[in-house]
């Protein structure tokens, strides 16, 4: 039996955007210029002559799992809202007072603006995962826009929300798109570090199973919210975690 409440799971205020906020990529070795009087330290400075600048650090936008302090982790739902499996879901989840982060595709907020509603007013973290689930890394800069700020613009007019956070489907994204997608709407990549296939064995124990064995601190786990044999899984993968003693 847990001595801490059980949560599980962080929505992106709290967890997701957290260990993405703040990350800078490494700018590589520095070359130390020397003191007076002594021998350059570095063969790649020559007669003496200053060391170069460091290279400026960028920041860091792609996660696939967080470092954490503690045995935290979060659950992510791609592909949603889905009109029965969703709802069932959510209901799971409140009643564990556990809290997650859906990434929607527009049309389906579209089609499903009540439930898009509940997820957010539930506490959870929605985010960008396109408008119709294209392969984005061979569309044309043109129709990645769109299928962004689509989905951008119908999460916000129905929950009021400005999403932070993208998922590419298929988690094809190139580092160009990733740059310009965080120039243009501020968006961290999430992908993931533990994936139970759910969308290819459609079986929940197996799902169960996967995430179980493979779930460790600051893991993102990806599953999806439109397959029934996932939500099937949910439960006693839920609990497992929690008795795990994650967070």
């Amino acid at each position: 039996n847990l001595m801490t409440p059980r949560v599980l799971a962080i929505t992106a205020c709290g967890f997701l955007l957290a260990c993405t906020a703040g990350r800078t990529e490494s700018p590589g070795p520095q070359i130390t210029a020397a003191k007076p009087g002594e021998a350059p330290k570095a063969s790649a400075t020559a007669d003496k002559a200053p060391a170069p600048a460091p290279a400026p650090t960028r920041a860091k936008i792609t996660f696939s799992q967080c470092n954490v302090e503690g045995p935290y982790i979060a659950m992510t739902f791609d592909d949603g809202p889905h009109a029965t499996n969703t709802p069932r879901l959510l209901d799971m989840l409140q009643q564990r007072n556990l809290k997650a982060t859906f990434f929607v595709c527009g049309e389906c907020v579209a089609q499903n603006p009540e439930i898009t509603k509940r997820i957010v007013a539930d506490g959870h973290e929605i985010a960008n995962h396109s408008w119709s689930h294209p392969q984005l890394s061979s569309m044309s800069e043109s129709r990645v826009r769109d299928q962004l700020q689509r989905t951008h613009d119908v999460v916000r007019q129905v929950t009021g929300v400005e999403m932070a956070l993208l998922r590419p489907p298929f988690g094809a994204f190139t580092e160009r798109q990733r740059r310009w997608s965080n120039a243009v709407w501020g968006y961290r990549v999430i992908m993931w570090n533990v994936d139970p296939l759910d969308w290819k064995t459609r079986n929940a124990a197996s799902v169960q199973s996967h995430i179980l064995k493979n779930t460790i601190a600051g893991s993102i786990v990806l599953a999806h919210d439109i397959h029934k044999s996932t939500i099937h899984a949910m439960p006693g993968t839920f609990d497992g975690l929690l008795d795990k003693g994650f967070k």
